[in-house]
């Protein structure tokens, strides 16, 4: 099984570093991960959309399709990636420490 270190912490990981053990995740987690993928410091705005796709991910068991992150956020497409270079899925669903989503984000 795959793992990462990230500032002397190690994490579970699949093949594309997503958390196998989403349950593990806490915001200490979500500020790891932005800072290894590159996104670097959470501002409130990353925090709208990270907790909104947390909480649907746990009410719905799936990560939300975009369309919804974005209604739900506030944020145009555009911002989303502006926050999330890597893009919803990548970025913002790995932060928040979903598993891989199956399908679009």
């Amino acid at each position: 099984m795959p793992t990462i270190v990230i500032d002397g912490k190690e994490f579970e990981v699949d093949s594309d570093n997503f958390l196998l053990k989403p349950e593990t995740w806490n915001d200490e987690t979500a500020k790891l991960i932005a800072k290894y993928d590159g996104t670097g410091d959470l501002t409130e705005k990353h925090w709208r959309v990270i907790r909104y796709i947390r909480e649907y991910w746990k009410e719905n068991d799936s990560a939300p399709m975009v369309r919804k992150v974005c209604q739900n956020s506030g944020f145009k497409l555009k911002e989303i990636y502006d926050l999330f270079p890597l893009g919803p899925a990548k970025g913002a669903c790995k932060i928040a420490g979903l598993p891989k989503p199956d399908g679009c984000v």
